[in-house]
């Protein structure tokens, strides 16, 4: 299900369903969870896969924060209304590192004390709380996965990766906020993929679980560039901007809890990650 946001081209996001449209058991269903009947939705349903939400860190402030709290918070809110009355196994939240914001340890434990530093985070902290409230309180089987900064082939055009990789391909400037010493845990699609089914296919009581779930290595946003400059053989034209508010510092994964009750471990490394976004890159996908 998806309501196409104009948030980047609709023909783009149509490009990554092409390739499921068609198969066995699956169906789309073009909608907003803001405005559907979402009891007749969940109607015979076992599993959610709660993945809609409003993206971007840098474009959370200001006027657009009532879209942010709608389709991250009020979106969310009435999905899990629904689920009450629903025979759900599991109930599977896409959440984000950007709960922690400038968390004070890294690796970071979910143990930690979030405090975002975006109106994004926030708004994602808050659809976590009601994912909470309605495991402790009614039952719903939910579980949050806070994803750390993820990329792959499908990224989306706003998301630093692609717009390297593409000005890179194209022989453009490149630019970069900061001085590129920032660190992230970069956590490639199909391990995203893995540990959001393995969450899925958890036993556990009916409360919460909250897991990280990153791709098991810090790296600079400058290592990043001289590992696209070797992937690509060209070099970058940097032009450095001014960072942006609302931008971690630096984030890191400790994901001993999902190792530890959902198996997961990430199984590509940041290398051969870059390597795949960008050979899909240079097959002329994802151009907006």
């Amino acid at each position: 299900m998806d309501r196409f946001t104009d948030f980047y081209p609709r023909r783009v996001k149509e490009q990554n369903l092409a390739r499921l449209k068609g198969q066995d058991g699956f169906t789309f269903r073009e909608d907003d969870l803001l405005t559907a009947d979402l009891a007749a939705l969940l109607s015979g349903v076992t599993y959610v896969f709660h993945l809609a939400g409003q993206p971007g860190v840098r474009g959370s402030w200001g006027s657009s924060f009532p879209l942010y709290a709608d389709n991250n918070i009020v979106a969310t809110q009435r999905l899990l209304e629904a689920a009450r009355v629903a025979s759900l196994k599991k109930f599977v939240f896409a959440s984000s590192s950007s709960v922690y914001g400038d968390a004070p340890a890294l690796p970071t434990r979910e143990t930690t004390l979030p405090q975002p530093v975006s109106p994004y985070g926030v708004t994602k902290l808050a659809a976590e709380h009601l994912c909470s409230l309605y495991g402790r309180n009614f039952g719903v089987p939910t579980v949050s996965l806070r994803y750390f900064t993820v990329y792959g082939p499908r990224q989306r055009p706003d998301m630093a990766f692609y717009q390297f990789i593409t000005a890179l391909l194209d022989g453009r400037e490149l630019a970069v906020n900061g001085d590129g010493e920032q660190t992230r845990d970069f956590t490639y699609v199909a391990d995203i993929v893995a540990a959001t089914l393995a969450a899925a296919g958890q036993e556990e009581p009916a409360a919460d679980r909250v897991y990280n779930i990153g791709g098991g290595a810090r790296v600079s946003v400058n290592q990043v560039i001289a590992l696209l400059e070797r992937i690509t053989k060209k070099s970058a034209r940097i032009v450095r901007r001014p960072a942006q508010p609302g931008d971690a510092h630096d984030t890191f994964a400790d994901c001993a809890r999902a190792r530890s009750a959902l198996r997961f471990s990430p199984s590509f490394d940041l290398e051969r990650g870059l390597q795949a976004e960008v050979a899909w890159l240079e097959q002329g996908h994802g151009h907006a």
